[in-house]
């Protein structure tokens, strides 16, 4: 009973890292991605229903050079997922727990070259201005590596989770909150005392992964606040700050594993 006891605790830590990385990440994102738009042609790197939309208006208007950035876009975010997944599948085939480490660290490289060589490319063009190499480079290796974060934390628990976008996070906020306002509902119809109803309806599961699911999206906006801050006194420089962060998660992946649950989906 006592070894139970204490595997629940350790399981129950264990939800709380991760649910903070991912909050950690899902701020990360919200500069990238912004940062990405501000400095290259007005493109998301992360938020690729914008991205669709804008290549099906610019495949109407034939204006094949946007084509050719957002389509640039689009791939780079899904090979980065694809690489992302195929790491994570060799790491659960060879037992690998700090697997997380491994895309996290691409992610990073991947920053990094944007951050070298957008510095260099916007001493010499505007963003609107860039050529269409580079840009295409650019994009793609901001897509690249929110492709990577994308597949490298997706469960936290039973919740499935996106911290690159927030449109199904803010659908799965709507769903929990609508559960948690019929627990609610349940109790009063039961008779229950208004004592009782207050004391627990903070401890619902539902209201608890609500919470939750606003900390994702409030994190995602915060991090576009922050980037556009930052963006307009450091340009692309600003982003060592998401490269810090996933050294942070790193480091923590050497401790507390963040990638176990997607490996068991895996295997």
């Amino acid at each position: 009973m006592r070894l139970l006891e204490m595997r629940s605790l350790s399981e129950k830590a264990h939800t709380r890292v991760k649910a903070s990385i991912a909050i950690l990440l899902t701020f990360t994102a919200g500069i990238v991605d912004i940062v990405g738009y501000i400095t290259v042609y007005h493109l998301f790197v992360a938020h690729m229903t914008g991205t669709t939309v804008h290549l099906g208006n610019k495949v109407e208007l034939r204006a094949w050079l946007d084509v050719s950035r957002a389509a640039v876009t689009i791939a780079s975010f899904v090979a980065g997922s694809i690489c992302g997944r195929a790491i994570i599948e060799a790491g659960a085939r060879r037992s690998r727990r700090a697997v997380a480490s491994a895309t996290l660290a691409s992610e990073a490289v991947f920053i990094l070259a944007f951050i070298w060589i957008g510095a260099s490319t916007l001493k010499q063009f505007s963003p609107q201005t860039i050529p269409l190499g580079g840009s295409c480079l650019l994009l793609g290796l901001l897509a690249a590596a929110m492709g990577l974060q994308t597949a490298t934390l997706t469960r936290i628990g039973p919740l499935t989770i996106h911290t690159t976008f927030v449109t199904g996070m803010l659908n799965k906020l709507a769903q929990e909150t609508a559960r948690w306002l019929f627990q609610i509902h349940d109790s009063w119809t039961e008779r229950r005392s208004l004592e009782h109803i207050l004391k627990t309806f903070g401890k619902s599961d539902a209201f608890g992964n609500a919470v939750f699911m606003a900390a994702i999206w409030s994190s995602y906006m915060v991090g576009s606040v922050t980037g556009t801050w930052m963006d307009s006194r450091w340009k692309v420089t600003c982003l060592y700050l998401p490269v810090l962060v996933l050294l942070t998660a790193i480091a923590v992946d050497q401790v507390q594993p963040l990638s176990l649950e997607e490996e068991k989906d895996q295997s």
